[in-house]
């Protein structure tokens, strides 16, 4: 996804905090991570569900954009292996 902005969504800051997830996290995995899924039915625009590694911690990373380059975070999270097999890339 190319962004040019990165904008949070209320429930993506609150559970940054929860989680304990920078936002140099989150825009790592959005500029080095992997499509694990598209959403094209989310609007207003199309969601994407991303996974990548950061100094070894998995993360999977919710975001949608929209065609000038802004990017919207929804939200941020460590997959957990009881939902997720063990790649993290789908669930079980």
């Amino acid at each position: 996804m190319d962004c040019k902005t990165i904008h949070f969504s209320g429930h993506a800051i609150a559970q940054m905090f929860k989680r304990n997830i920078s936002v140099e996290e989150i825009e790592f995995v959005i500029t080095n991570g992997k499509l694990i899924k598209e959403y094209p039915e989310d609007k207003p625009h199309v969601s994407q569900l991303l996974i990548g590694i950061f100094n070894s911690r998995i993360l999977h990373v919710v975001v949608s954009g929209d065609k000038i380059g802004n990017c919207y975070v929804i939200t941020a999270y460590q997959p957990d292996i009881s939902l997720w097999n063990s790649d993290f890339t789908s669930k079980k």
